[in-house]
C-alpha cells in the first residue's frame, strides 16, 4: 500500500513528555517502525517538531507537513494529537495554543484550528497521553482555557472517513509501548492485516486497558491477606498510603515502564490515576487513600488474617518431605509389584 504519514501535533496544552517518552519503546521501537525493520508494514514517515530534523516552525520548512495533509497530498495519514485542546471560543482576543503561521494575517494558527483541518482528513486519529485524550491536569477544576481532551472536542462519536472512532492511549506521560504497539496495530489494519481495532467505553485498547493496576500488581498479595504499608518502602500493598490500584485501568505494573522495569507500585509509588477519564480532579489529593479503602481494607483484613493462619498450616505441611522418604530396606511408598 501507500506510504502513511504520521502528522503529531505537539502544539496542545502539554509538555512534549510523551514525545519524549516513546522515544524508550523497544516493542517496537519508532525505529524499527521507521526504518521498515518489521514485516508487512508500509513505509511509515513521522513528522513530530520534537523529533523532527528540519528547521523550526516557517512555512517552508517543518509545517510543510502540515499543509500537505490538509491539502489531501499525505493520503494516507495517521494524525496524532498530543496535549489537551484549549477552549479558544471563552475569550475575546489572543489564542491558548497555537502552530506555525497564516501567510494569510501573520498571526499564529490556534492548536484546535489544526484539528479542524486535519481530522476529518485523517486514516486515524491518535489520543496520546492523558491529557490529549482526556483533559489531564490543563483540564482540572479552576482551569482558565477551558481545556479538554480530543474525545471532548471532536465529540465521543466523532469518527473518521475510514469509520475509525478516535483512539485513545492515555498515560502521564504515555507508557511507550503501549503507544507504539497501537501504532503498529493500526498500520497492520491500514495494510489489511489486522481486524477493526478493539477499544473499550473510553476509546482505550481493551488489551492495553483491559485490567487493573491491582491485577498485574506484585503486591497484590499483600492485599488479599490484608496486610498493608503503613510507609514508604515498605514492599506491601500501598492501598493505605493512597494508591488507587484496584479500580485503574492500566497495565503499567505487569510491562514495566522501560524494557519490563519500573512502573508506579513497581518502585513504591501509589498509582494516581492518571489513566483515568476522571484524572486529575477525581483521585485528588493524591496521597490520601481512595474513598471505601478504609472499609474494603478492614473487610480484608478480618478475611486475610482467617485465611493467612489457614495458610500457614498448609505451608508447614508442604514444607516436610513425606514418611515414605527415608533410607531403608523396607519399601515405604505404597508400590505394589504386578508381577
Amino acid at each position: 500500500m501507500a506510504d502513511v504519514h504520521i502528522v503529531w501535533i505537539t502544539a496542545g496544552l502539554g509538555c512534549d513528555g510523551d514525545s519524549v517518552s516513546i522515544t524508550a519503546a523497544s516493542q517496537p521501537s519508532i525505529e524499527d517502525v521507521l526504518l521498515g525493520a518489521i514485516p508487512g508494514l508500509p513505509t511509515v514517515h513521522l513528522h513530530n517538531p520534537v523529533l523532527a530534523y528540519e528547521l523550526g516552525g516557517d512555512n517552508d520548512s517543518f509545517m510543510r507537513w502540515y499543509y500537505q495533509a490538509e491539502r489531501g497530498e499525505l493520503d494516507p495519514f495517521v494524525l496524532v494529537v498530543e496535549g489537551s485542546i484549549p477552549n479558544e471560543k471563552i475569550k475575546s482576543e489572543g489564542y491558548w495554543a497555537a502552530v506555525g503561521t497564516d501567510a494569510a494575517t501573520g498571526q499564529p494558527i490556534p492548536t484546535a484550528e489544526w484539528i479542524d483541518r486535519l481530522a476529518p482528513k485523517a486514516l486515524a486519529v491518535i489520543a496520546i497521553g492523558t491529557c490529549a485524550t482526556y483533559g489531564g491536569i490543563h483540564a482540572m477544576q479552576g482551569n482558565p482555557t477551558g481545556a479538554m481532551g480530543l474525545l471532548d472536542y471532536l465529540g465521543w462519536s466523532w469518527k473518521t472517513p475510514a469509520g475509525l472512532p478516535i483512539i485513545c492511549v492515555p498515560g502521564c506521560p504515555v507508557q511507550p509501548d503501549n503507544f507504539m504497539e497501537t501504532v503498529l496495530y493500526l498500520l497492520y489494519q491500514a495494510a489489511g492485516m489486522a481486524p477493526m481495532i478493539p477499544l473499550d467505553d473510553a476509546h482505550r485498547p481493551t488489551w492495553l486497558f483491559g485490567k487493573t493496576v491491582h491485577e498485574g500488581c506484585d503486591r497484590a498479595g499483600y492485599y488479599e491477606v490484608g496486610d498493608f504499608a503503613t510507609e514508604y518502602g515498605s514492599p506491601k500493598c500501598l492501598v493505605k498510603l493512597g494508591c488507587w490500584g484496584p479500580v485503574v485501568n492500566c497495565n503499567v505494573p505487569k510491562r514495566g515502564w522501560m524494557a519490563g522495569i519500573g512502573g508506579c507500585p513497581n518502585v513504591g509509588g501509589i498509582c494516581i490515576g492518571c489513566t483515568m477519564p476522571g484524572f486529575p480532579d477525581k483521585f485528588m489529593p493524591f496521597m490520601d487513600p481512595p474513598p471505601g479503602s478504609k472499609a474494603s481494607s478492614s473487610v480484608i483484613g478480618v478475611y486475610g488474617a482467617v485465611v493467612s493462619q489457614l495458610r500457614k498450616i498448609t505451608q508447614n505441611t508442604a514444607n516436610k518431605e513425606p514418611a515414605w522418604r527415608r533410607k531403608g530396606r523396607e519399601l515405604t511408598t505404597g508400590y505394589r509389584p504386578r508381577w
